[in-house]
């Protein structure tokens, strides 16, 4: 008889086995959930995450205000790319103005299909020229990424070892695509690795646990569940970061569901019959309250909450389903509960 061994698994892998191949993962989940591991296993997450093809997503991660000349620096950088005419408004013998006079030094033809062509049929050499096509595009998608603690000379060169990634994983299909994604997940990695030497999980990590000790105070104090602009009044934030720190407490949640639902299933005893019938009629008056709210209301409420079995979504996800902006969504949401 052979004794079978259950292992729990990282919360990260726990949140990898919920994902299919082109999802997304929030950086700042994955900066949470990898907070208090080795640097080896933080980068074998993010390698798992590039071999299945699921993205690190940017979104609602908050700027780092880095101090000192450093800072100056970075703030300055990130008003600079947000302009449309930023490269004239560079220092002449600036670094960065410098690096980017030699990438424009570089040929580009806008062959870049004769040139794949060429790659495809065994040319490596048209590699490079695929890159010098590329760069412009490296550079478009760094500006995007400035604010977070990494200089743009640096995001640029870490923009380029992905597009040099891409072109050497291609195989078919999208070229511009492919590339693309290999250029923000290399992106997304530096940000990572930058945020997570800051310190920014516990940051957050700190933000979840007053998060839940204001809505407690508040539930107690207001004798219902407090409004996200409550919590952010009474933590004296923005409705936006309470919106960051709710999302990540939902997603949480989720993932303890599926490492619950990886665990043996035991047979329910007499406390455990208790708990489903308080679960089902606290469903019950869910369902009761909710159809007592105009349809979008209860629709956002639904999908925020996962309330029919999905997954909870942010305020710049249900803004995305409703039509709404993130500032919307959240002001529904508010009168909503």
């Amino acid at each position: 008889m052979t004794e079978e061994f259950m292992f729990d698994l990282a919360p990260w892998e726990a949140t990898l086995q919920g994902k299919h191949r082109g999802d997304t993962v929030q950086l700042l989940d994955w900066l949470t959930l990898l907070e208090a591991e080795p640097e080896d296993v933080a980068q074998d997450a993010l390698d798992a995450l590039e071999a299945e093809r699921i993205a690190l997503d940017l979104t609602g991660l908050p700027h780092e205000a880095a101090s000192g000349a450093a800072g100056e620096r970075l703030a300055w950088e990130m008003n600079l790319a947000r302009q449309e005419d930023w490269l004239s408004n560079l220092p002449e013998n600036d670094p960065l103005a410098l690096y980017l006079q030699e990438l424009a030094a570089r040929p580009a033809t806008g062959n870049v299909e004769g040139y794949l062509q060429h790659y495809r049929e065994g040319d490596q050499a048209a590699a490079e020229q695929l890159a010098n096509e590329m760069l412009s595009l490296v550079v478009a998608e760094s500006r995007k990424c400035t604010g977070y603690g990494v200089l743009l000379l640096d995001l640029i060169q870490e923009g380029s070892l992905g597009l040099w990634q891409g072109i050497l994983q291609y195989e078919s299909g999208d070229f511009t695509g492919h590339c693309l994604w290999y250029i923000r997940q290399y992106l997304a990695k530096v940000v990572f690795w930058q945020l997570r030497s800051s310190g920014l999980g516990s940051k957050l990590r700190q933000g979840m646990e007053d998060y839940l000790a204001a809505d407690q105070q508040l539930l107690t104090s207001l004798g219902r569940n407090p409004t996200l602009e409550e919590i952010a009044d009474f933590l004296h934030i923005t409705p936006e970061q309470t919106a960051t720190y709710e999302k990540m407490l939902s997603d949480a949640k989720l993932r303890q569901k599926i490492q619950n639902r990886e665990k043996p299933r035991e047979e329910p005893d007499d406390e455990q019959a208790v708990e489903n019938t308080a679960y089902f009629q606290s469903r019950q008056r869910i369902a009761e309250m909710l159809s007592t709210l105009e349809p979008k209301e209860a629709e956002l409420l639904s999908l925020r909450f996962g309330l029919e079995g999905g997954t909870p979504l942010s305020p710049q996800e249900v803004g995305q389903r409703l039509n709404l902006t993130a500032e919307q969504a959240v002001a529904l949401e508010g009168a909503a509960l």
